[in-house]
């Protein structure tokens, strides 16, 4: 495995992804559209002979790089939509096997979750529950940069799609995105449908709780024990299940009351500061960077899944000064937190 990683975690340069799974959906999505897959594999360190032997493994940012190249080379705004309903569940093995055979939408989506190094290694899918809906957050894991966007609009469509056809309707979802509307935006009409808004402090698709416990086909199914059971060993073998930013994010998130320093996380992380901060910059990220999202992302959960007052925010991200958490919240936000309304608001 190329790439060295911190203990129980993923690298950008990590080499285990499949290329004949998840890449291989894009390749061939491509492929459909006569792009010659020399160019579509231009930089990736890989040739279109070893994806068909079964064998090649490659990183996220192999991968990144495939997504890049095809992006480009397509041009066109309805591909990260197809490639999204081809994701899941897929032909990867036991993953796949184990998504497919879930019980029902919550327990498909926790398992989306648990084995997101097998199904998701780009994007860490985030779950919230509150008394009326799921709320499913996706946050970037590998540094995806301005493929940020790419990477949403195919996970979202991916899971629309999957519990489309295993629960035989389409859910009503509403979706909230946190970047304005795009030129393009009849292709998320087409493929997650019209109760839609922009310009929103995050990204965030939510479902009423009733549909979550709807029993699927495969409910219950010995196959999807001996999937999980294969998956666990997956994971267990390569020692890690999440990315690096996954745990910094953790870790963040574990002592945000604390006062947080690169050089404080790096002995927590049993390196150095100069080697921690070379190993954000690798993930296109800095130390600063990662604090204020996870700041952010609190803040968020706290406001609109609890309910929390400014004071208890503010408290809860280890502000003694309401006035400092506001300013901050409006730089990592770019509104006040009076500006916000409920989750679910136009």
């Amino acid at each position: 495995m190329s790439g060295q990683t911190l203990p129980g975690s993923y690298d950008v340069d990590s080499r285990f992804i499949a290329a004949h799974h998840l890449p291989a959906v894009l390749i061939d999505l491509a492929r459909l559209r006569h792009i010659d897959t020399h160019h579509l594999l231009w930089g990736c360190e890989l040739f279109y002979e070893d994806i068909v032997t079964g064998r090649a493994l490659i990183s996220p940012q192999q991968f990144l790089r495939l997504i890049d190249n095809a992006r480009r080379l397509l041009s066109a705004p309805d591909i990260s939509f197809l490639f999204g309903q081809r994701l899941w569940p897929g032909h990867y093995g036991p993953g796949s096997l184990l998504l497919e055979q879930s019980d029902n939408m919550q327990q498909a989506v926790e398992r989306l979750g648990e084995y997101r190094a097998l199904l998701s290694p780009l994007l860490t899918p985030v779950i919230h529950l509150d008394d009326r809906y799921l709320h499913l957050y996706w946050r970037d894991s590998c540094g995806a940069g301005d493929l940020g966007t790419f990477l949403l609009e195919a996970s979202m469509t991916a899971v629309v799609a999957f519990a489309r056809r295993q629960q035989n309707e389409r859910l009503p979802w509403r979706f909230q995105f946190a970047y304005p509307e795009p030129a393009y935006v009849e292709q998320y009409w087409v493929h997650l449908g019209d109760t839609l808004t922009f310009d929103r402090p995050s990204t965030v698709m939510s479902v009423p709780r009733e549909y979550l416990l709807c029993s699927w086909p495969a409910a219950g199914s010995t196959g999807a024990m001996v999937a999980r059971q294969s998956c666990s060993e997956q994971l267990r073998a390569w020692g890690w299940q999440v990315s690096f930013l996954d745990r910094l994010h953790e870790h963040l998130s574990q002592h945000i009351r604390h006062p947080l320093s690169l050089e404080r996380v790096a002995a927590a992380f049993d390196t150095s500061p100069a080697s921690l901060k070379r190993r954000l910059s690798k993930h296109g990220t800095s130390f600063q960077e990662q604090l204020d999202q996870t700041r952010r992302d609190l803040a968020l959960y706290l406001y609109q899944i609890k309910g929390y007052s400014n004071g208890e925010v503010a408290d809860s991200l280890g502000f003694s000064d309401t006035t400092n958490f506001r300013r901050s919240f409006k730089r990592w936000t770019g509104r006040v937190p009076s500006d916000l309304g409920g989750l679910l608001c136009g």
